[in-house]
């Protein structure tokens, strides 16, 4: 397979107040196309060329770093616009998420703080997740480009905590970028639909 970049799910200018079309042009048309063109040169005459994306981010941990960095963020992109829309955020979860959110995450409200502090406390850049492993959710937070796929475990939610994030709309306020991602952007039906399909 190749990497291709894709198209943002809304307009640049959706996400306003929250993330700004500048920040959307920069992270998607640079930074994102970056990681795909990067990846596909890298991902020549590495042996992985006929798998699948999951399959690449794998299977290149901890042996290819060059090929495992771009093809991880390529991965995590290609969900993270995913994972945000207008009028987003919110306590507003579908039915069944929100009892598997009070069972293993302790409800909405110990969420919400856990995973602010997940991202605001990763160190550098990184990520910061809801993933299922072994049937329950967990939060996590990962480091550069790494995810919960190499860790065992599915990504249903990431927010990436890297500057070039946040920075244009934020400054250095990486709290406040999370609350704003959690509270007005999360796209909750499409974290269920990767529940559901990591169940």
């Amino acid at each position: 397979m190749s990497f291709e970049l894709p198209a943002l799910p809304y307009a640049y200018d959706a996400l306003g107040p929250y993330m700004s079309a500048e920040t959307l042009e920069f992270h998607h048309d640079k930074h994102h196309q970056a990681y795909v063109t990067n990846g596909n040169n890298l991902l020549k005459d590495s042996g992985l060329e006929g798998k699948s994306l999951e399959e690449i981010v794998k299977e290149s941990f901890g042996k290819n770093a060059g090929l495992f960095n771009n093809a991880a963020q390529h991965y995590n992109h290609v969900h993270f616009w995913k994972w945000m829309k207008k009028d987003g955020g919110g306590k507003s979860l579908p039915g069944v998420l929100a009892s598997k959110f009070d069972s293993d995450l302790g409800g909405y409200d110990k969420f919400r703080a856990d995973f602010l502090a997940a991202g605001a406390t990763q160190f550098g850049s990184g990520w910061a997740w809801v993933a299922v492993k072994d049937g329950k959710l967990e939060i996590m937070k990962t480091p550069n480009g790494e995810n919960p796929l190499v860790h065992g475990a599915t990504p249903i939610l990431g927010c990436d905590v890297w500057e070039h994030s946040y920075y244009i709309d934020y400054r250095n306020a990486r709290p406040k970028y999370l609350e704003a991602f959690v509270d007005n952007l999360i796209n909750w039906d499409y974290v269920l639909e990767l529940y559901e399909a990591a169940v």
